[in-house]
């Protein structure tokens, strides 16, 4: 799909490349294989001049603001981004604008109680309509399991089931799941294993959809912040909720795991994950996709756990959610024709965006997806690992 977005006329690509800025973005790109003449697929085709500049000034930030008025493109935007972050080319520039969000994010707690709210009003209440195209039947948002699977269908199904197996979940059980969602792990769970679940949501529509969706079933979803609530659980499971939950909150959410936890029971958390401790929040998906949002580190998580939990398994798939990401941007594109309309060509751009640069940096592995199994006290004779 082409787009042109209206505004004010721009100078033109070929009248850039004497600039400075041009000059420095083509030879930093190239270094990464990228060309700035769209000859590759994964090239940059450049429809403004003042591109290079921006995104040299501003980071993620201005080069994805850029994107979504239309003033630069590339074949295959998820390949630019793999090949951009797997190169550490992207390493080489950091621009001023971006210390605010460092510090910001270093000193400020943007996940309080009140604020938690705001990612739930922003991207998961989009429409539930909306959502039913792009992901599987049960509406699961995350990462699927693509170890047996042919399809996306297939994928979450695995995911799903590999974590009742990692659980060990028996008939009759009562599972927490902290960021339930549309209630994908819920109906599945009790469907197949026996078991009753309370899931929490901080989205409405997610709420209203997933009773609507599942009355029969022993589920109860609730409107509700984790840190309010406080009954214990045989199991609890928490999937794709942690990158929400704020560097200012680890320690608090693992306090909340622990208190409503069986001293015999297991937590699986399942989570993108940084590399690094030390980075700020990418500035463009905390505007445009998820305010707030914080991916943690492996230390982090750590120092978060310390004392409270057994680390039993730790299990890494992130390049899975290079295919996942690369199925949900396919079932965007086709359903996009009843979207268009009231959603607009600059939101196409910005979904298309935030789809294809992802999967691009989990295919660079600069990101990770990472299941943790935990206990309380260590599993007596240990943990036998599921796969």
């Amino acid at each position: 799909m082409q787009t042109k977005l209206s505004g004010s006329p721009a100078p033109t690509a070929s009248s850039s490349r004497t600039s400075s800025a041009y000059k420095f973005a083509r030879d930093l790109l190239a270094k990464a294989g990228i060309g700035m003449d769209g000859e590759q697929p994964w090239d940059m085709i450049l429809k403004d001049a003042r591109v290079p500049e921006r995104a040299l000034a501003e980071g993620n930030l201005g080069l994805g603001e850029a994107y979504m008025n239309g003033e630069w493109d590339a074949g295959k935007l998820d390949e630019f981004f793999a090949r951009l972050l797997r190169s550490g080319v992207a390493d080489m520039v950091n621009p001023a604008a971006l210390l605010f969000h460092a510090v910001k994010a270093k000193f400020v707690n943007l996940q309080t109680k009140s604020r938690s709210w705001q990612v739930g009003e922003q991207h998961y209440d989009l429409g539930n309509d909306f959502y039913e195209q792009m992901l599987d039947s049960r509406m699961t948002y995350t990462c699927g399991y693509w170890k047996d699977a042919e399809n996306l269908e297939q994928a979450q199904t695995a995911k799903l089931d590999l974590i009742c197996r990692k659980l060990n979940l028996q008939p009759g059980q009562r599972v927490l799941d902290i960021g339930c969602g549309w209630g994908s792990f819920m109906s599945y769970a009790a469907e197949h294993y026996g078991v009753e679940c309370v899931g929490v949501t901080i989205s409405r529509e997610q709420c209203d959809w997933a009773k609507q969706r599942y009355p029969d079933l022993p589920l109860e979803f609730r409107l509700q912040d984790y840190r309010d609530i406080n009954e214990q659980f045989d199991h609890i499971v928490s999937v794709g909720m942690f990158e929400h939950v704020g560097r200012k909150n680890h320690r608090v959410y693992m306090e909340t795991a622990h208190r409503c936890l069986k001293d015999d029971g297991l937590f699986l958390l399942h989570t993108i994950g940084k590399n690094r401790r030390h980075s700020t929040p990418d500035p463009w998906i905390d505007k445009y996709i998820f305010p707030n949002g914080d991916l943690p580190s492996i230390g982090q998580m750590g120092d978060a756990m310390d004392g409270l939990f057994v680390a039993e398994d730790l299990h890494n798939f992130g390049a899975d959610y290079d295919k996942t990401l690369m199925a949900w941007c396919s079932n965007f594109e086709r359903a996009w024709p009843q979207f268009a309309e009231k959603m607009g060509e600059r939101f196409w751009r910005m979904w298309r965006y935030y789809l294809l640069s992802c999967a691009g940096a989990f295919r660079a592995r600069d990101i990770q997806l990472w299941q943790w199994v935990l206990s309380k006290k260590g599993v007596l004779g240990g943990y036998e690992r599921v796969s």
